[in-house]
């Protein structure tokens, strides 16, 4: 699909969305308004075109209340609606920086590691049940690991990497890889059938990013100064995440497991984040902190 009716469709769903219920007439107003009228009205095809685009590309389903005839977005679960703000997102980012190709050297952006090489592939082999065939070469070994085949489940972008999770068939339990250490990706030509009993959000609700134990699930308290406290509620750490404010610092609970993603994540931190319990927690960090002031005595 052109670029320009791409940008259409999200126009489409950001104008629906903003206004929450919006009647035609409400509608055509804005799309005059538009960049892409032309000045001319919103005929009733190119509206329905349009919407059944949007259903096609983002899976958002525009329905109308016949009693008051107003269009609004049918319901979506808190992850597709995450899905779908990322693409819209994404496509609205990328229609707004392939407009400033002018003062593209003012713009910095973060690289997303093997992101083109092997999404699409990826992406490809969810749809089609696929299983794919790849060379694996991980940071903590020397020797990459040839020939692994996975059943994959679903995709996780998580710090500008991507990653996929699925059920290793060799070894015959669920693995996560990251894309940018994969190399020689085949899709198989034979088809699998999901796991009715695997459920993504259950996978990875007790565990702050990519890491997975089966450890137990701790509440963990931490004490943040003030500064900090207002970048943990625009980005919470995890969605367990609330907050007890008080004058010169708050307290963040969450019930998570430990992991070493988690660890990394607070560490970065420095002195603006203080774990106050578990003791565990207390004492991982401690050690971290002490290996870590080793290498400058």
């Amino acid at each position: 699909m052109a670029r320009e009716s791409i940008n259409r469709c999200v126009w489409l769903v950001d104008t629906i969305k903003r206004y929450g219920r919006i009647t035609r007439k409400q509608l055509d107003e804005c799309w005059q308004r538009s960049p892409y009228s032309g000045g001319r009205s919103l005929s009733r095809r190119t509206f329905c075109n349009h919407r059944d685009a949007v259903e096609e590309l983002f899976n958002i389903r525009i329905e109308c209340d016949r009693n008051s005839y107003e269009y609004y977005i049918a319901d979506e679960d808190s992850h597709n609606e995450s899905v779908t703000n990322w693409l819209l997102n994404s496509v609205t980012l990328n229609d707004v920086l392939s407009g400033s190709r002018d003062i593209s050297d003012r713009i910095f952006v973060e690289e997303v590691p093997s992101a083109r090489e092997f999404l699409g592939m990826v992406i490809n082999a969810l749809k089609g049940h696929n299983p794919i065939r790849f060379t694996y070469r991980p940071y903590t070994r020397s020797m990459p690991t040839r020939g692994v085949v996975l059943e994959p489940y679903f995709l996780k972008l998580f710090k500008q990497r991507w990653y996929v999770v699925g059920h290793h068939v060799a070894e015959d339990r669920i693995k996560t890889y990251a894309l940018d250490r994969m190399t020689e990706v085949v899709t198989l030509p034979d088809t699998f059938e999901d796991d009715p009993t695997f459920d993504p959000e259950t996978y990875f609700k007790d565990s702050y990013g990519i890491v997975v134990t089966q450890s137990d699930v701790r509440r963990i308290v931490l004490k943040v100064d003030t500064r900090q406290a207002k970048y943990f509620n625009a980005l919470p750490l995890h969605p367990s995440q609330h907050e007890s404010i008080h004058d010169d610092y708050s307290l963040f609970y969450y019930n998570m497991r430990i992991t070493d993603d988690f660890v990394e994540e607070l560490l970065s931190h420095g002195p603006r984040v203080t774990v106050i319990e578990p003791p565990e927690l207390r004492a991982k960090m401690r050690q971290e902190l002490s290996d870590a002031l080793k290498h400058y005595e």
